[in-house]
């Protein structure tokens, strides 16, 4: 099970758990512990338990919308480099024809291992990406780049349009590495275990309060389950975002697939 289903499920079970324990808890309270000022107490500490929990999950939830619109573009542009990298192999002529071969069957291969349950770039050879990790770097597909990246600087042209040819891919070659770059560090999640448990406590210590003070009827219930189904989609949207790749709101692999059939355009 994914890792933004199970942190979900978790929350899900724990805000019904402190709800009804509220609620329990409100049915056996002495008398004076239920009079008029307790609980006038209690929404006023109530109220400032939600405001603090909403404005820790509306920061939460807006950075990582940030964070995921900017790895969907840094990918955008890593496609871009690429189908740009393939022109100037392929304008500088038949010296590079293998590294652009090369250059195509890496960017199958990078299509392949990063979104592994879409369909495979068909009529291409590339290495074996089973085995590879879905987050971080892949020596094996880095050092297939930096055999391209090898092959350009070997080049020695003579002639002055060639000299400005290899120059153009040796820059692009080195934009591409550091696009690269970024977006495998834009793949890695940021949010810690130990900060979700904190938030976790916090809405726990709500939804107890919540259990306290509301009625025991079939509204008030209804109204309190609502709740938890709301909290804990705003969590799920928050921890699949955490992780660009992958989930309900993945980044496609649309840009990448575009600049691989660029490459194989006549």
């Amino acid at each position: 099970m994914p890792r933004e289903a199970v942190w979900t499920l978790i929350l899900f079970v724990l805000l019904i758990v402190s709800a009804a324990v509220g609620s329990i808890l409100r049915t056996r309270l002495p008398a004076p512990h239920r009079g008029t000022e307790t609980i006038d107490f209690l929404r006023v500490v109530t109220a400032l338990l939600v405001t603090f929990a909403a404005l820790v999950m509306s920061l939460l939830l807006a950075s990582e919308l940030t964070a995921f619109t900017t790895a969907s573009h840094d990918r955008n542009r890593y496609a871009a480099g690429l189908a740009e990298m393939d022109v100037c192999l392929k304008n500088y002529g038949a010296a590079l024809d293998g590294e652009r071969q090369l250059l195509r069957s890496y960017t199958a291969a990078v299509i392949a291992s990063t979104w592994p349950g879409e369909p495979l770039p068909p009529g291409m050879t590339y290495p074996d990406v089973s085995k590879l990790p879905l987050i971080g770097e892949a020596p094996s597909l880095g050092a297939l780049l930096n055999t391209i990246g090898l092959g350009i600087a070997r080049q020695q042209p003579n002639d002055p349009l060639h000299q400005i040819l290899v120059a153009r891919c040796n820059q692009l070659f080195g934009n591409l590495m550091v696009a690269r770059w970024t977006v495998i560090e834009d793949a890695h999640g940021s949010l810690s275990a130990p900060f979700l448990d904190v938030l976790i406590f916090w809405l726990m210590l709500v939804f107890l309060s919540f259990g306290l003070q509301a009625p025991r009827n079939p509204l008030a219930g209804s109204i309190v389950a609502v709740a938890i189904v709301s909290v804990a989609s705003v969590m799920f949207v928050i921890l699949d975002l955490d992780l660009p790749y992958g989930g309900l709101f993945g980044i496609p692999s649309t840009s990448m697939r575009h600049a691989l059939a660029d490459m194989l355009a006549p």
